[in-house]
């Protein structure tokens, strides 16, 4: 829908990126309050009510007829969107001890899924000659019946005594700031593929601009895959040893992909970096929602507000170190700080 919005309103690229960034402060600045809210009315009713207003949201976004009202309707997108993940994911770790076995991987591979699907959903609805209203009002549709067929069937609140009386705004732990800062280093490596690697390709292996985007193609593909196989391999090996083979696979995979002079190695090192990173972010968020002493909710909503932190401001540390040095350069200190998610892979042990 960007597209659309740029040419409906005029949007130059600097103004289009000002307008853009307004979802990301919605997002990350609605995790905190989703914590509280799962906390204190369950995660299941947060769910409903997010997924409706993230729904209500969609044909705003079609409709603004200023910039300034399409950055306050990307704001409420991105609001009702940050508070979705958390109870998601607060509900995904109740669902984990329901079944004493790993299955955060697989929603997250789900969610993968749904990344690559929606686009060429999307492009089959425009195809149709429908406007973008009706496109966006038929997604709207489609999810809300999603949500009101599905809410039955989740897990309804328990009463736990212990989590009444914990505090709710209490300043998280260590263990969670730190579960927190591996996740920023794994957001920032899929936001350098979502926002770089198509430059790379383009400028580093004189890639033509119409194959640029196999190298992001090639990474998502892999994630999606590896976290729908990602639930019996953390069974198998354990958490512990999924962070720290992930962690030192995806590093070698940019290491691959940025010294290696030629363009098939440049494809397989994404690929690998998908598939080293596909798993580590769904171990983390269930070491969060494990944590002794607190809320799944609250830890879960820092962990995700400092792993969006990094998908968001990433991005933009790799273009002012590559533009102080070199994009390859850039790269490799994302390789070097996965190699740090690796080093510290035993937290997940601790939870």
């Amino acid at each position: 829908m960007v597209p659309f919005a740029q040419a409906r309103l005029g949007l130059d690229e600097a103004r289009l990126g000002l307008v853009l960034l307004c979802m990301g402060f919605g997002s990350t600045g609605s995790m905190p309050l989703a914590g509280f809210l799962s906390h204190r009315y369950g995660s299941r009713n947060v769910m409903a009510v997010s997924g409706l207003l993230l729904c209500l949201s969609l044909p705003l976004l079609a409709l603004a007829p200023s910039p300034v009202a399409l950055g306050a309707a990307l704001v409420f997108f991105g609001g009702s969107a940050g508070v979705l993940d958390v109870a998601m994911n607060a509900h995904a770790v109740e669902v984990e001890k329901l079944h004493r076995r790993p299955v955060m991987s697989g929603f997250h591979g789900l969610y993968s899924l749904g990344g690559l699907v929606a686009p060429a959903g999307m492009t089959a609805l425009l195809a149709t000659g429908l406007p973008l209203v009706g496109c966006a009002a038929a997604v709207a549709l489609l999810l809300g019946l999603v949500i009101a067929t599905q809410w039955p069937k989740l897990l309804a609140p328990t009463r736990d005594e212990a989590a009444l009386h914990r505090p709710l705004f209490a300043m998280p732990s260590t263990l969670t700031w730190l579960l927190g800062g591996l996740c920023f280093v794994v957001f920032l490596a899929e936001g350098a593929m979502l926002d770089w690697s198509a430059v790379f390709l383009r400028s580093e292996r004189s890639f033509a601009i119409s194959g640029a985007g196999l190298g992001y193609a090639a990474f998502s593909v892999a994630m999606a895959t590896g976290r729908l196989l990602g639930d019996r391999i953390t069974f198998a090996l354990g958490p512990v040893r999924v962070v720290r083979i992930g962690g030192l696979v995806a590093a070698a995979g940019l290491a691959v992909a940025t010294v290696l002079p030629w363009p098939v190695t440049s494809l397989i090192g994404f690929v690998l970096v998908g598939l080293g990173a596909s798993n580590i972010v769904p171990v983390l968020f269930s070491a969060a929602g494990r944590m002794p002493g607190a809320s799944p909710g609250m830890s879960i909503a820092t962990v995700t507000a400092l792993g969006y932190s990094g998908m968001l401001a990433g991005p933009a540390v790799i273009g002012l170190v590559a533009h102080a040095s070199s994009l390859p350069l850039a790269l490799g200190g994302v390789a070097v700080l996965l190699t740090a998610v690796a080093a510290c892979a035993s937290i997940t042990r601790r939870t």
